[in-house]
């Protein structure tokens, strides 16, 4: 697909069908999710691959947003051990945003369905996913993308809308 294709064919799915995500698709997510911009090349990210059926579905109670039926969790962790100093720290979550994105854009383009949820910035679903996973302190999940065949259609769509273009 071209990327404006892949851009607006990118929607949310949540309904997926019971096949495995291929180790070769997920090898191609991984390869997409970190060649993702890092402020200072940094790369705080960590990805815990999921697809332990018992962990799923103790992710589903980690937040009200995250009980989605899917064979493949991917949580996108900043590193805080690998985060830039003092006031700066903070752009993990920009570095882990542009690899989750990434993750998004390349399953659309393998013709699989994803879904983004967010767990940081909430205390109580942050502590849970570490809890369920085993996460060391320092990683600290950004969200849980679900991934799996789609078991559902979206149309594409385009949201562009010139009101929010502002021109200086």
């Amino acid at each position: 697909m071209e990327l404006n294709e892949v851009l607006l064919k990118r929607r949310s799915i949540r309904k997926f069908t019971d096949e495995k995500v291929s180790e070769e698709d997920i090898e191609k997510l991984l390869h997409a999710a970190m060649s993702g911009p890092s402020a200072c090349n940094k790369t705080p990210w960590e990805f815990y691959m999921v697809t332990d059926e018992d962990i799923l579905n103790k992710l589903h109670s980690a937040s009200r947003y995250t009980d989605i039926e899917a064979p493949l969790a991917i949580v996108v962790c900043g590193n805080l051990s690998k985060a830039l100093p003092l006031q700066l720290a903070d752009f993990w979550v920009q570095d882990t945003s542009a690899a989750t994105e990434n993750i998004l854009l390349c399953a659309c383009n393998l013709e699989l369905g994803a879904v983004w949820c967010g767990i940081y910035p909430q205390k109580n679903p942050v502590k849970k996913v570490q809890e369920i996973l085993g996460l060391p302190e320092k990683h600290i999940p950004l969200n849980v993308v679900y991934i799996g065949h789609p078991a559902e259609e979206r149309e594409p769509r385009d949201q562009y809308d010139i009101k929010k273009v502002h021109r200086i």
